[in-house]
């Protein structure tokens, strides 16, 4: 007889994400896990069977996650240029935005080096730029190019930031964003 889980597999992924943004994917070992969540070794061997399933299982929720978000900031900011700007914001909490830009780049190597990560990446990436563009044009194939435009320098505005750290993240990309429409004339 199965013994009854005493903590979900989310629970346990959400746990381990800070994991492994602390120790990068190559340092997220199951005696780490255990310590972190709580969970004997053994426990996260059975459910995951060994450790780069286990990485896959707590980046593929990462994932999950990102598409609630994006959904839920699709549904609710408003349908416009600068309801655009306000989804990408959303997706970028200011409270981590150096953690993101950072420790982020390790999850981003792990995600393109497994194909399925990889394909969740891409397929979230389709569905911000399908979002983006439906804020930026009437026209579904403009909007797709600049739904990518736009979708690569806010994390390239991100990523820059990272280095300068010259204002607050929020205020920086929200400028390069901003400055961005009105050059495009979108705005």
């Amino acid at each position: 007889m199965a013994r009854r889980k005493t903590i979900s597999d989310e629970q346990i992924h959400d746990i381990l994400l800070d994991t492994i943004l602390e120790t990068g994917p190559a340092g997220l070992t199951f005696a780490r896990a255990a310590a972190d969540c709580g969970l004997a070794p053994a426990t996260l061997v059975q459910r995951y069977g060994d450790r780069e399933a286990m990485v896959q299982a707590i980046l593929l929720r990462a994932w999950d996650v990102l598409d609630a978000q994006t959904e839920a900031a699709d549904a609710e900011e408003e349908s416009s240029p600068q309801g655009a700007i306000e989804v990408l914001i959303r997706l970028m909490p200011t409270d981590a935005a150096e953690r993101n830009a950072t420790d982020g780049l390790l999850l981003l190597r792990e995600d393109i080096r497994n194909p399925a990560l990889r394909a969740r990446g891409a397929a979230w990436g389709r569905a911000l730029v399908k979002a983006l563009g439906r804020r930026l044009s009437n026209d579904p194939e403009r909007g797709e190019r600049l739904g990518w435009q736009m979708a690569s320098l806010w994390q390239g505005a991100h990523t820059w930031w990272a280095f300068t750290q010259d204002e607050p993240a929020e205020r920086a990309i929200r400028r390069v964003l901003g400055q961005w429409l009105r050059d495009m004339e979108v705005a």
